[in-house]
């Protein structure tokens, strides 16, 4: 029988051709090229490793995504960071944002848009603003976005000045709901409150709660008017825990609202002792309506942000300050 000669097949060669300079993705110290720069008919690796190079590819992309939009408490915290940062300075531009959270002005400008339909910030051209003036008064839900991690420090502070047995009254605040939180705790203690959340916060507690009538103001979920002041009169606690809108050296405890501003007042008269809580962001800041002069403060508590110089003028007018310490950078 004759034998036939078999065709030679071609040997694989072990090794890739590719174009020098074109695009790819760095992943880790590897360069993951694009399929376009991959000269297929010369590529002597196997369709696993094409597999391996593209979802290389893809997983790259991705993550370049991600850190763009930003995601979950990285994109939360960014933007609690953007707000405090044009409260701080009332008019900040986009690169100045950018620079002070590292992101992109791409990502700080969709921030700034999001943050604006909030009613949080006003958008400007090439930046943003802090809106209003004496009279502008934020939402609770817009408050609740400033200094959060300054306010758990301050709760955690103030709530040192109350002791089993004592009764108190909680006036209406982010701060104050923060302190609720932590007041929970207690067994034997009474809350006198005209808020509806720092209620809410001690319901499921030991806590006694009293909640004064009145009227609801929604934006700060406050009891407000004749019949929550006449609550307060046959009333007379401790200490009394207020945190308003701003707080001056000259002014003390102010805020925008009347009603508020009223309210306030007669906590006040019902306390042996005034209590105010005030992150750093709202010391230095006026606003329409005095609630507590200084003189009527027998203690601040605020975080380690706040100004100094503030601070040490307080201290020959016999006010005690309280200065919450912050984890982790300032």
């Amino acid at each position: 029988m004759e034998d036939r000669a078999h065709p030679t097949r071609p040997t694989r060669r072990n090794q890739s051709s590719v174009a020098v300079g074109e695009p790819g993705v760095t992943v880790g110290g590897m360069t993951i090229l694009d399929a376009s720069t991959v000269r297929s008919r010369s590529l002597g690796c196997d369709r696993q490793s094409i597999k391996i190079a593209y979802r290389g590819r893809d997983e790259a992309m991705e993550r370049r995504r991600r850190v763009e939009r930003g995601s979950g408490v990285h994109a939360f915290e960014r933007r609690q960071a953007i707000v405090e940062q044009v409260r701080s300075r009332g008019l900040a531009s986009l690169r100045e944002l950018a620079s002070a959270v590292d992101a992109s002005e791409v990502t700080i400008r969709r921030d700034v848009r999001m943050l604006e339909q909030e009613g949080v910030i006003d958008r400007r051209r090439g930046g943003a603003a802090w809106p209003g003036g004496l009279t502008h008064e934020q939402t609770y839900q817009q408050k609740s976005q400033v200094a959060a991690a300054e306010k758990a420090a301050i709760a955690a502070v103030a709530a040192d000045l109350v002791s089993e047995g004592d009764a108190v009254v909680l006036g209406a605040g982010t701060t104050t709901r923060e302190l609720a939180r932590v007041l929970g705790r207690f067994q034997d203690l009474t809350v006198v409150t005209n808020s509806v959340l720092v209620a809410e916060e001690l319901a499921r507690s030991s806590v006694e709660v009293v909640m004064t009538g009145g009227t609801l103001r929604g934006p700060t979920f406050a009891l407000v008017g004749s019949a929550a002041e006449a609550s307060l009169q046959g009333i007379r606690v401790r200490r009394a825990f207020l945190s308003g809108n701003g707080f001056t050296v000259s002014r003390g405890l102010s805020t925008p609202n009347a009603q508020s501003a009223s309210i306030d007042r007669a906590i006040v008269a019902a306390a042996q002792e005034v209590v105010v809580l005030a992150d750093h962001t709202k010391l230095g800041v006026d606003t329409m309506m005095q609630t507590v002069p200084v003189e009527a403060i027998t203690h601040l508590v605020t975080d380690a942000r706040a100004d100094p110089e503030l601070l040490a003028q307080l201290r020959p007018l016999r006010v005690a300050v309280h200065v919450a310490p912050l984890d982790g950078p300032s």
